[in-house]
């Protein structure tokens, strides 16, 4: 069986969709409280429910059973201010994770994110040597958890300490698509620019307050969350590979690119309300992201990412314009 943490999550449930899809035998770590957070488990069978204070337990007396753990559970908010709370959830779980797999045998992929990269300055290159990751500068306490741990497996990595028999860290861009509907106002601006124009209200767009950035010329590297399912599965497979990679498309597209995309999956005219960026993440705000995508080419991924035109429609028109928008 394979062990999927933050399991009924956003990009976790669409990697236990696509695993029970291939009939594996799936185990889902996480907490549900008392909202609609459950749906996006409903469509598909799941060996086991564990909370995430019983897993090591759960692995003591069923690991020998478990062929890889895929490890997307985090405090994924770039708002939240707790950082011991970070560390608990985001470091100490993860890297005991790593440990675990490490003396089990088993195969760990863990959720990186692009907010390791802090404001882009650096550029989006994902070197995995702890010289490059030690210029990195993140802008809040979660993209600063997720680099802390990307040090600590390169640091044992470069000096040969026992690793899993195959593991990656993937750093996400900017992930959009089904079931992310629980997660507030992280939810991608597709899914939020979809319910205002269904509602008649127009999208709604930070102005730019650089002099060099048009409204809306604001970029980021929107990637389908099919697109990142994919790449995991690719990496779970025995003939996968080890490594820090980027998990984006490659392509920056500007905020109003996307609205015109949703406008346009909907059958609408385009319409927009302007906002200025909230004073309290102004100074982090960031104006490009983009993926470098080499190194995961060069390691043998060939699938095409889909276009935000693509995704976007295929996110509207197959999830959200239904009566049931879960995968």
């Amino acid at each position: 069986m394979i062990v999927v943490t933050g399991g009924a999550g956003f990009i976790g449930s669409n990697v236990v969709a696509a695993l029970a899809e291939r009939g594996e035998e799936v185990v889902v770590v996480d907490r549900l409280h008392s909202g609609s957070k459950w749906r996006n488990l409903a469509h598909h069978e799941v060996a086991a429910l564990v909370a995430p204070d019983s897993l090591f337990a759960w692995l003591q007396s069923r690991g020998n059973r478990v062929r890889g753990v895929v490890h997307m559970g985090a405090i994924s908010a770039t708002t939240e201010t707790d950082a011991d709370l970070i560390a608990e959830t985001n470091i100490r779980l993860t890297l005991s994770l790593w440990d675990w797999c490490v003396s089990a045998g088993v195969p760990f992929l863990y959720a990186s994110s692009a907010a390791t990269y802090g404001d882009g300055t650096l550029g989006f290159d994902d070197d995995p040597t702890p010289a490059a990751l030690a210029r990195l500068r993140p802008l809040n306490p979660y993209g600063w958890s997720k680099l802390f741990v990307d040090r600590r497996i390169a640091r044992l990595v470069e000096r040969g300490d026992p690793t899993p028999p195959r593991w990656a860290g993937l750093r996400f861009f900017n992930v959009y698509g089904p079931n992310e509907y629980h997660k507030g106002s992280m939810r991608s601006v597709v899914e939020q620019a979809y319910h205002r124009v269904k509602e008649g209200k127009p999208v709604r767009l930070f102005r730019s307050h650089h002099p060099e950035v048009p409204d809306g010329g604001q970029r980021r590297d929107f990637v389908h969350v099919q697109d990142c399912v994919e790449v995991i599965l690719w990496l779970l497979d025995p003939k996968g590979t080890s490594g820090l990679f980027n998990c984006g498309t490659g392509e920056s597209r500007s905020f109003l690119e996307l609205a015109s995309a949703v406008y346009s999956a909907m059958g609408r005219e385009l319409e927009i309300d302007w906002v200025d960026t909230p004073e309290e993440i102004r100074d982090r705000y960031q104006y490009f992201t983009e993926a470098r995508m080499d190194k995961l080419r060069a390691a043998g991924y060939t699938r095409p990412f889909l276009s935000l035109e693509r995704g976007v429609e295929t996110y509207v028109r197959g999830y959200l314009d239904t009566a049931d928008p879960y995968r």
